[in-house]
């Protein structure tokens, strides 16, 4: 290399799963059963059929290949406003207070980029999306973490925040249903932290894309005020099956709304027309799809959950969103030994490296995770059900006498 990097980037690595997906194929290649993968939580299902069919249609026009409007196009917007009024109970205007953005996390950066200045505090949640700390430091902003405690309900304790010195604090990265413990929101949550936003003049974001899954939809906008100090993301990559399709969106006041196209016009020239038409068939959907899509991931959660049982792991049987998060006590033999520092790496590697089943190890999430791994629902019940029985042919040569 015949240059330095900028210095922005020596303070992040490469996303973990874009390293460890590098690693299980590799190691798929070694292995005649290959590798059960519940780690990344990309859903395995197909989107709605409307969509692609519109997809289908619409990309064989000659008139859809050009450049797009930065802002999306109107029927997106609307699309978007009329899927947050149907199920959210929310108005928002699609004229001004709705950016389609190429998927949820592109909207994370670009959100940082527009409102933190080097030097600004941003608070995180510990555990939480590594993707909220690694564009904090991209903006070269300070983090400040916040700590989500089980006894607490993986819920920020706004009262200790009030005590601590939040002198240049600018934003806060909130996120419900929860990733990675699939911990719920409530109306008092949401108007708690509001009223915090409003008190401690913080803007408060909003991570919303799981809100469909195992869960009753809820928007912080449905709390008072949240116009004058929250953001929220929203997403169709979990609750319509399209996350390679990097449909996603960013809501709020115009004035917030607006600061965040400054920065994304610059970035993108709008995407493929026929790709937002697919995102309106998709939002236009009923509740029967929803109804299909989460009796899909009740199966799915079951049969996890006989994982986690077996393992001797306590999970919340009544949280969210695409995963399920389970404490190892410290009597979990496959995790008591090995290379790694906590024991969710311990028992991770032992899965991984032993009967080939990928589990995610919690520290990656902060380390508040350090006693925590998380399943992904994005295999379907035989797989779920092939790694119970991998993991039980592995316990029992464990447990076995030498």
């Amino acid at each position: 290399m015949i240059i330095e990097p900028a210095h922005r980037t020596a303070s992040v690595r490469e996303y973990y799963f874009s390293r460890k997906n590098r690693e299980l194929a590799a190691l798929a290649k070694t292995r005649e059963d290959g590798i059960v993968n519940l780690g990344i939580g990309a859903p395995d299902q197909v989107p709605p059929r409307s969509a692609m069919e519109t997809l289908s249609r619409t990309c064989l026009l000659p008139d859809v290949h050009r450049y797009q409007n930065y802002t999306g196009i109107p029927e997106l917007r609307e699309a978007f406003a009329a899927w947050y009024k149907r199920y959210y109970g929310v108005t928002l205007d699609p004229v001004s207070e709705i950016q389609p953005l190429v998927g949820s996390k592109e909207g994370i950066l670009l959100i940082s980029l527009a409102y933190l200045n080097k030097g600004d505090k941003v608070l995180v949640p510990d555990p939480g999306y590594p993707t909220y700390n690694s564009s904090a430091m991209l903006a070269e902003a300070e983090m400040v973490t916040y700590p989500l405690k089980r006894e607490n309900g993986w819920r920020p304790d706004l009262d200790a925040l009030r005590k601590m010195d939040l002198t240049g604090v600018k934003l806060m990265w909130v996120n419900y249903p929860n990733m990675p413990t699939g911990a719920l929101a409530t109306p008092e949550l949401y108007q708690e932290l509001v009223d915090f936003g409003l008190e401690k003049k913080i803007l408060i974001v909003n991570d919303n894309p799981y809100s469909f899954i195992l869960t009753e939809p809820l928007s912080i906008f449905s709390a008072r005020g949240a116009r004058e100090c929250c953001l929220e993301l929203n997403s169709l990559s979990k609750a319509h099956n399209m996350s390679g399709w990097r449909i996603g969106m960013v809501a709020g006041a115009a004035e917030y709304v607006s600061e965040i196209l400054k920065v994304k016009s610059q970035m993108d020239s709008g995407q493929f027309r026929p790709m937002q038409l697919a995102a309106v068939a998709a939002l236009n959907e009923g509740p029967d799809w929803f109804e299909r899509l989460n009796a899909e991931y009740r199966r799915r959660k079951e049969a996890a959950g006989k994982l986690f049982d077996l393992l001797g792991i306590e999970w919340d049987r009544d949280g969210g969103s695409l995963f399920i998060w389970g404490y190892i006590p410290e009597d979990c033999a496959l995790a008591a030994e090995g290379p790694g520092a906590t024991r969710g790496e311990r028992l991770s590697d032992a899965l991984l490296y032993g009967c080939g089943v990928f589990m995610t190890p919690g520290v990656v999430f902060g380390k508040g995770g350090a006693d925590y791994i998380r399943a992904s629902l994005c295999a379907d019940v035989p797989r779920l059900e092939e790694a119970y029985l991998r993991i039980k042919r592995l316990d029992r040569r464990t447990s076995s006498p030498a």
